[in-house]
């Protein structure tokens, strides 16, 4: 079955302080039937800092503070969703959306096998 890499956005500006009680058991829920469904692989947030690697046309890696593109918001949490197709996915991500008040995107994982050792 396909998996799905669900990330969660938050505004630049994000003040966790101002999460509510519903928000947090919303998601909690989400969380719980999507176990229960067997779709769900993995969750996690993740931190608004970050550091960017680079590679350079000399050979050397350039690495720097903040993420890779200028944007008005970040990565708040990501998630493995494995389920038979897009549509079901969506399904489950628009009740996400809902949960949080916020911007979820949905990307298909590819995997590519390694190269048969001779």
């Amino acid at each position: 079955m396909p998996q799905y890499l669900i990330s969660t956005y938050l505004p630049d500006d994000f003040d966790p302080s101002v999460v509510t009680e519903a928000t947090i058991e919303a998601i909690h829920a989400l969380n719980k039937e999507m176990i229960a469904a067997g779709v769900r692989k993995f969750a996690c947030g993740v931190s608004p800092k970050a550091v960017t690697l680079r590679s350079q046309p000399n050979g050397e890696v350039l690495v720097t503070d903040g993420p890779y593109l200028e944007t008005k918001e970040f990565v708040g949490g990501l998630s493995i969703l494995e389920t038979e197709n897009l549509d079901e996915v969506l399904a489950w991500m628009r009740k996400g959306a809902k949960a949080l008040h916020g911007v979820v995107e949905v990307r298909e994982i590819f995997f590519n096998p390694a190269p048969a050792e001779n």
